[in-house]
């Protein structure tokens, strides 16, 4: 049996995720659910059992080294064994630099991007190198080109890539992938939760969500490129055209930056010029 361990699992991708691998595996899978709301993630677990597999529920604070413990402790302790962990647990922000007074909560965010990711990983990496197992990071491409009022989500995204393209290398004498997916705009409510400039809840967001990618297909590219030990999954055209863009002429990957933007926070027009 495979044993998962999914962060962020209580709603938007992670959620499907987990559906999606309990409707794949049946009970050939053993799910570890972990999120800050308990009564999330056991509707999540419900739908999951109800496939047939196992699904344990583990609430846990990614930005807190002790949960992220506790998490991994708790899967092999109830299972014996971890198999794959995927790293999806993240929150969102959105704010001009110069609009920022407090920088308490870029290092929140970085907490709960970065490090909530690594510390996760860190307890994890000798129960995975045992099985040969794999992991997954869900990063994004605010993490492969920087977007204006991105620079704290960015910067989380930026270090989680570092980190995990240097630990991919690490690992390959053990037989451990790493998968680093980075989806575009998913039809998530992530972005409305992330913080503004105040560090609140920005409630609207800042990127245009026309034509965003559903959670269900977001899910099933991650799974599929973990499932295939894929080294990354970029997952729009204009991400994979960015991403080449940026070594050959950055300056139109700034001006499609600047387009992905929500009308309302983008930069006035004599900014752009």
């Amino acid at each position: 049996m495979k044993v998962v361990v999914l962060t962020g699992a209580s709603d938007g991708i992670g959620a499907e995720m987990a559906r999606q691998l309990a409707r794949r595996e049946q009970a050939g899978v053993a799910l570890v659910l972990a999120a800050r709301s308990a009564d999330k993630l056991e509707a999540v677990a419900a739908d999951c059992r109800a496939c047939g597999a196992q699904a344990l529920v583990q609430p846990t604070d990614v930005s807190r080294q002790d949960d992220c413990r506790a998490l991994v402790d708790a899967a092999v302790d109830a299972f014996g064994r971890l198999d794959v962990l995927i790293n999806n647990a993240g929150m969102s922000a959105h704010a001009p630099f110069e609009e920022v007074r407090d920088l308490g909560w870029y290092e929140t965010l970085m907490r709960i991007n970065f490090w909530g990711a690594v510390w996760c990983t860190h307890a994890a990496l000798p129960h995975l190198q045992a099985s040969r197992g794999r992991i997954a990071a869900v990063s994004s491409l605010a993490g492969l080109v920087g977007v204006p009022g991105r620079t704290a989500y960015s910067a989380t995204k930026f270090a989680m890539n570092g980190f995990f393209e240097s630990l991919r290398v690490e690992l390959i004498p053990h037989g451990v992938s790493v998968t680093l997916a980075y989806p575009g705009v998913v039809a998530t409510g992530i972005r409305y939760r992330g913080f503004n400039a105040a560090g609140e809840p920005a409630g609207r967001s800042g990127l245009d969500e026309r034509g965003a990618m559903s959670p269900a297909a977001c899910a099933r590219l991650i799974l599929d490129g973990v499932e295939q030990r894929r080294r990354e999954v970029v997952m729009t055209t204009k991400g994979k055209l960015g991403r080449w863009l940026k070594l050959v002429a950055p300056r139109v990957v700034d001006r499609m930056a600047l387009a992905a933007l929500n009308r309302d926070t983008a930069p006035p027009s004599k900014a752009r010029r």
